[in-house]
């Protein structure tokens, strides 16, 4: 058995017991020591026992025998209605090397003590015991199991159940305090109401008010009359569920059974009304505490001052606060002015919070540490954090300790700042200052590395956070996780992932919910459905925002029907979409080009009630512009504003691509001048306002504020865009760089637009040059850069230097994609080199790139140019063969290489059994 150090009873209580008042010193009483190995148990028990009663204790430290269970527990059985005995031995057993008593001794102990009225010395070995069996198997019934067998056994009071019930309560041990109150009544035992008040006291502390409603409730049923201590833990306990109105009709209910409530319940009441934000009502209770005549006092008034600061009402938290001034018995004290500039700080206002300051100092008040890191709050909100690093030193100057929360808020400045090494600074200087670095801190420093992309350092908190023995939270999980899957690594945030789950934490939707998002965003559907799945199985039920993530990342991958599913299983569930999730699915079905739905989903929205926002526009509007349905899209632009609601420049930009794309360059120009309002763009955004079939739009947007269309990279880009578009390559070169003088920060989608435009017109020496320009600018091209070149080399006859730039893109680390190989392949065709363009086809599957329509299409009207019909057929059936169909073929350009030979029959017998789309095709060609 392990050794342990009971605490000794003081001396002055026991004295008595030990004091031995012999009769005579004759040798008549002198006896020669025997070996009491040879006392058979009974006969040892016996001698053990009279030695006692006379008080001899220090006799039996001279016995020659070993402590063992049944010997104390035979001992203390004989002389139960002994306790100063029963005590004086347990405490010699107690004190042995080798020997420690059992469970059934502790509680045959304070079952004896009790009886004696021994109360303290009952409650002190309760609370040993309680202690030492704390991590023992079964913990939670072992004591009471065998308090209920002794109490049997000895017939004695049951007043040591009440006193286990007490310190389990008062201990926090609420699991056993509720295993002992609802057994008690089993046996004829009543709890006291003192210990009833301390279980619903340590209730409501613990934040577990429904289970402090079920004690009371039983207490009343059993016959425990409350008291006012009662009637105060329990109106704290409705308050804090926010149940204010219920606290305020049970101090009705005691008042109305001779239950007077005091200050402190009344001061309960009005914090609880204070902190739901009805001050009025708060000052409802102030008027019935002067008609019950109880004195307000300064507790009153700055509970009453937190209640409007809460609402930042501070015109009459400071009124409040000279009347607390000009009463002369009643002085305001750090708390009340403390509230006071705490809420300044809060909304930034840190010059009425250092007035405040002043005004306390003034008065003698002095400074405490939750008024300087009030300051420090504000202070960092504002970011200005070289003061609020100043308050930090002065508080030494007051003689104010820096805890961890001051650190925190200092840290927590510094990372949002993205100055990540103050922060660390700060962390040492905490640990050099002996102050623990917390939970707080360590998600702190974690949110702000994840923040800059420092996932190494993360990472490195991450373990130091284990190795100092600091348990991560759910904060901790979510935010390293969100980290991880903002890089791509999935493989770490797996085995993070892994380990939360081994940690036993499953209870936390933040965390699975953080989780499926990242596994969607990165495409992993298979692996988040398994984690909603698991859910569920966990009994843990998904949210709204559960299933709206996995619905965006089906829709992300285009599986529209997925999606639907996942709908109408959260419908089961009696969640019901809102509106981002209707946003998002019409977003798919305009994806799916399921254009029917979109009125569907449209007519559900209006029958449950759901409004249309402007992300609902901006989808339809930009769902029908990429459609080419731009009266569909006006529409619903012009329905939108009629509405009250204001276009933003994401759906402005919309339409205007759209208008070019379809050759509408006036009407899009003109849309674009309203938007960027400046004059250098009018020479080169001309616009014909005679052939505007439609300008009612930029009517609109005439009306509407400037500052909700400000310009953009988007929009720049876009009407670089256009003007390329509209064949004014020179001109969108004149734009971007007057563009360039107004600050504008040119990105790869910028360049891209130029180096193609100059490539279509055949200049190719001007876009390689804006490609070297980009990279003085730091930009590295991208693959669709590189397309734009070999695209231009090709058309301008330069098919050699088109396929040396292609050779060198897998020595410069980029992956060719299908249009580069298209491009190239394009080429090829033009100048009849089939034999390579085959060639070239072959190794893009060798890549594990697959041929697309396009790819097929050029490839069959180059066979068919040069007469080779076989060799068409052939491409044909691996075309159906590879995307599962025919009906894709539709979209190519092959409906021409029909018409230009006698291909008829091969789609009639390859074709047309399969979808009728081909019938019609086929009827064209005849």
């Amino acid at each position: 058995m392990h050794r342990y150090s009971p605490f000794s009873i003081p001396s002055q209580h026991l004295s008595h017991l030990y004091q031995i008042n012999f009769i005579h010193f004759s040798r008549v009483l002198s006896w020669k020591p025997r070996d009491e190995t040879k006392l058979s148990q009974t006969e040892l028990v016996d001698r053990i026992c009279r030695l006692l009663i006379l008080g001899r204790f220090n006799a039996i430290k001279e016995l020659s025998f070993d402590f063992s269970d049944d010997i104390v527990d035979s001992v203390l059985k004989t002389l139960r209605l002994k306790p100063q005995a029963c005590l004086a031995f347990f405490e010699l057993a107690s004190k042995q090397q080798k020997f420690r008593p059992n469970v059934k001794s502790y509680c045959e102990l304070v079952h004896i003590l009790s009886r004696g009225r021994m109360f303290d010395e009952t409650k002190f070995y309760l609370n040993e015991l309680v202690g030492l069996c704390k991590n023992t198997k079964f913990y939670e019934h072992i004591v009471w199991d065998e308090l209920l067998k002794i109490y049997g056994e000895f017939a004695f009071s049951p007043t040591v159940f009440d006193m286990i019930l007490r310190i389990y309560a008062d201990k926090g041990l609420i699991k056993n305090a509720l295993y002992v109150f609802d057994n008690m009544g089993k046996y004829g035992c009543k709890p006291s109401l003192r210990s009833c008040n301390s279980l619903l006291s340590n209730l409501v502390k613990r934040g577990e008010n429904y289970t402090c409603y079920l004690v009371y409730q039983q207490m009343i049923r059993i016959g425990i009359f409350p008291d006012v201590f009662t009637c105060t833990i329990m109106v704290n306990a409705y308050c804090k569920d926010c149940m204010v109105d219920e606290a305020a009709k049970f101090v009705k209910e005691m008042e109305d059974i001779g239950v007077e409530p005091n200050i402190v319940t009344y001061h309960t009441l009005i914090d609880g009304y204070a902190s739901s934000g009805e001050v009025e009502a708060a000052e409802e209770v102030l008027n019935l505490m002067s008609q019950r005549g109880i004195s307000k006092n300064v507790i009153t008034y700055t509970l009453l001052i937190k209640g409007y600061c809460n609402q930042y009402k501070m015109e009459e938290a400071e009124r409040l606060l000279e009347v607390m001034k000009e009463k002369t018995d009643l002085v305001a004290d750090e708390h009340a002015f403390g509230a006071l500039l705490n809420s300044y700080c809060q909304l930034g206002k840190m010059e009425d919070a250092v007035r405040i300051q002043n005004e306390m100092l003034s008065l003698g008040l002095k400074l405490n540490s939750f008024i300087c890191n009030s300051i420090m709050n504000g202070y960092c909100k504002n970011g200005q954090l070289h003061k609020a690093k100043e308050v930090l030193v002065s508080m030494r100057n007051f003689n104010l300790k820096s805890d961890s929360y001051s650190y925190n808020t200092l840290i927590n400045g510094f990372c949002k700042e993205g100055n990540m090494i103050e922060a660390f600074k700060l962390s040492e200087r905490m640990m050099q200052e002996g102050i623990e670095l917390t939970i707080v801190t360590f998600n702190t420093l974690l949110k702000g590395s994840v923040q800059l992309g420092a996932l190494d350092d993360a990472l490195q908190l991450w373990h130091l956070m284990l190795k100092k023995g600091v348990n991560p939270n759910e904060v901790t999980y979510s935010t390293l996780l969100d980290g991880l899957f903002k890089i791509g690594d999935f493989e770490r945030a797996l085995k993070i992932w892994k380990e939360y789950l081994a940690r036993g934490s499953i209870k936390s939707k933040i965390n699975y919910n953080t989780m499926i998002n990242g596994l969607c965003k990165m495409e992993k559907m298979v692996e988040a459905r398994d984690i909603f799945d698991r859910m569920k199985d966990l009994c843990l039920s998904p949210d709204g925002v559960t299933y709206r993530t996995l619905i965006d990342g089906y829709i992300k991958l285009g599986d529209i029907n997925e999606a639907l599913k996942v709908k109408e299983l959260m419908e089961k569930e009696e969640l019901f979409p809102s509106i981002e999730m209707y946003n998002s699915l019409i977003n798919g079905f305009f994806k799916a080009r399921k254009l029917r739905e979109v009125s569907h989903i449209l007519c559900q929205m209006h029958k449950r009630g759901i409004t249309a926002n402007v992300v609902t526009y901006g989808a339809l509007i930009d769902g029908w512009c990429k459609e080419g349905m731009l009266d569909k899209a006006f529409n619903a632009f012009f329905e939108m504003t009629e509405k009250g609601l204001v276009p933003n420049t994401i759906i402005c930009s919309s339409i205007i691509s759209a208008l070019y794309r379809v050759g509408n360059f006036d009407e899009a120009n003109i849309i674009l001048q309203k938007m960027v309002e400046s004059d250098f763009f009018d020479k080169f955004l001309s616009s014909d306002m005679t052939r505007l079939g439609n300008h009612k739009i930029a009517e609109t947007l005439e009306r509407i504020p400037k500052i909700f269309l400000l310009p953009n990279n988007v929009v720049y880009n876009i009407a670089i865009a256009g003007i390329c578009k509209s064949g004014k390559v020179d001109d969108a070169r004149n734009v971007f760089s007057a563009l360039l003088m107004r600050g504008f920060l040119p990105d790869n989608y910028t360049y891209c637009t130029l180096i193609y435009g100059y490539s279509s017109m055949g200049n190719v020496n001007e876009a390689f040059n804006l490609k070297d320009e980009m990279m003085q600018r730091g930009l590295v091209p991208n693959i669709a850069i590189y397309n734009a070149l070999i695209s231009g080399l090709c058309k301008s006859g330069k098919l050699n230097r088109a396929v040396r730039l292609f050779h060198k893109l897998y020595r410069k680390g980029f992956s060719p994609n299908v249009i580069t190989f298209n491009t190239l392949i394009g080429g090829y065709c033009k100048v009849d080199n089939l034999f390579d363009a085959l060639k070239l086809k072959d190794r893009m599957v060798k890549e594990g790139i697959t041929p697309s329509v396009i790819t097929y299409s050029t490839l069959i009207r180059a066979l068919q140019k040069k007469g080779d019909v076989e060799g068409s057929m052939k491409l044909l059936d691996e075309l159906i063969k590879v995307h599962e169909g025919p009906h894709i073929v539709t979209k190519s350009g092959m409906t021409k290489a029909c018409k230009q030979t006698d291909l008829t029959q091969v789609f009639n017998h390859k074709v047309m059994p399969v979808v009728d789309l081909y019938n019609k095709m086929c009827e064209a060609v005849c």
